[in-house]
């Protein structure tokens, strides 16, 4: 995740790789606003981009599923993309070169996401960047996304909205997780968001 927040692969491949694994509010009824909400658990995405801009275009994409299942892979760049953001590669720490020997084709990557994701909503925080990113994948390999991405903000109310970005400091600095790493991003997050509604106890590696 290219640095931002809520305001706004199957890997193994090299040394820099990182190998990896709806949500509708529950009703409460008049008896129970003083216990904790039980909502579902949302499935997040995540995408790692070449940088920001017009020019940008997806990397990687990783998600996480409600169960803890999570999934991600590079994407190699189409020979059309050639923008490339140094900055952002210090973030998020993935070589062009390791997209080129490694990553899966648009075609791929879209095919696996449509199988594995179809029917299914999932939640992005920095949404604005990701479903642009998401659209140019799908329009490069000419298929349509089986499955939906919304903004995690609708799932938060204003409060938790606020205290965001510092919970999940907190939340990745107590979980041994590769940083800027899609699924890891995404479990980031999900964890975040368990934290913030009080659905889960403090995060732990998965």
């Amino acid at each position: 995740m290219v640095q931002r927040g809520l305001s706004k692969k199957d890997v193994g491949h090299g040394s820099a790789a990182l190998s990896c694994r709806m949500a509708i509010a529950t009703p409460l009824s008049p008896t129970s606003a003083s216990r904790p909400r039980r909502v579902a658990v949302p499935a997040i995405m995540d995408i790692e981009a070449s940088g920001f801009g017009r020019n940008s275009y997806p990397i990687e994409v990783g998600y996480v599923l409600p169960d803890g299942t999570s999934f991600c892979t590079l994407i190699r760049p189409q020979p059309h993309w050639t923008h490339w953001d140094e900055t952002a590669q210090q973030i998020h720490q993935i070589p062009r070169e390791l997209l080129m020997q490694h990553g899966r084709s648009v075609n791929e990557v879209a095919d696996l996401l449509n199988d594995r994701l179809r029917g299914q909503v999932l939640f992005s925080d920095g949404w604005a960047h990701d479903y642009a990113w998401l659209a140019i994948l799908y329009e490069e390999a000419e298929r349509m996304p089986s499955f939906k991405l919304d903004t995690l903000r609708k799932l938060l109310p204003e409060d938790e909205v606020h205290a965001w970005s510092a919970t999940k400091r907190e939340v990745g600095a107590s979980m041994s997780l590769p940083r800027h790493r899609a699924s890891a991003d995404a479990r980031v997050l999900q964890q975040t968001w368990l934290r913030l509604t009080g659905n889960a106890p403090d995060p732990v590696a998965a």
